[in-house]
């Protein structure tokens, strides 16, 4: 399978990430390490087919920072509740597969999204469908059809966040929001 040729500067992120990545797994970022893996991230990500993953073209501090809040309140709420469910339920906790269809096709955002996700407890990602944007979660204490529709907002929720964080100005419109403008180099929209 050939692979269309990218720019070395669209192509610098994902190699900067890999060799960040190489690094952390050698817990080694010394200059030779890290030149070494350099090596290895432009060769895979040259002589391997890895599909292009398509920024939004902007970030948002201000969500990021928010996503973030509301990440680790999630973690020590969901962390709480798993642990009361243990001590309460144990074995006898129902559970259920739930499926979202999320707003943006972005395979960076469902991506991000899911891993956000699997990383609370008392959920995880079990299957993705790329085609519909769509996460299959394993979700504990599922039990209703109101059980099923929390999670879905919840996962929306969390989607929405990173789309105002992150994604493009078609997934802000998805959401309703008004596309940000941008101003010229004196000022002026």
């Amino acid at each position: 399978m050939t692979r269309q040729r990218i720019p070395l500067l669209v192509e610098l992120p994902l190699l900067v990430w890999l060799v960040l990545v190489w690094g952390a797994l050698w817990q080694d970022f010394s200059p030779g390490n890290l030149l070494f893996g350099a090596l290895i991230a432009f060769a895979v990500a040259n002589l391997l087919y890895l599909p292009p993953v398509e920024l939004g073209g902007r970030f948002n501090l201000l969500y990021a920072v928010g996503f973030a809040g509301r990440f680790l309140y999630q973690l020590v709420l969901a962390s709480v509740q798993v642990f009361w469910l243990a001590l309460t339920r144990g074995p006898h906790l129902k559970n259920a597969v739930v499926a979202v269809r999320l707003r943006s096709p972005s395979d960076l955002l469902v991506t991000a999204t899911g891993h956000a996700l699997s990383l609370i407890p008392g959920s995880l990602v079990v299957e993705v469908d790329r085609s519909t944007s769509t996460l299959y979660l394993h979700c504990l204490n599922v039990v209703t059809s109101e059980d099923a529709e929390n999670v879905r907002r919840n996962v929306r929720r969390t989607e929405e966040w990173l789309i105002r964080a992150m994604g493009s100005r078609e997934d802000l419109a998805r959401l309703g929001m008004p596309a940000p403008h941008h101003l010229d180099g004196r000022g002026h929209q």
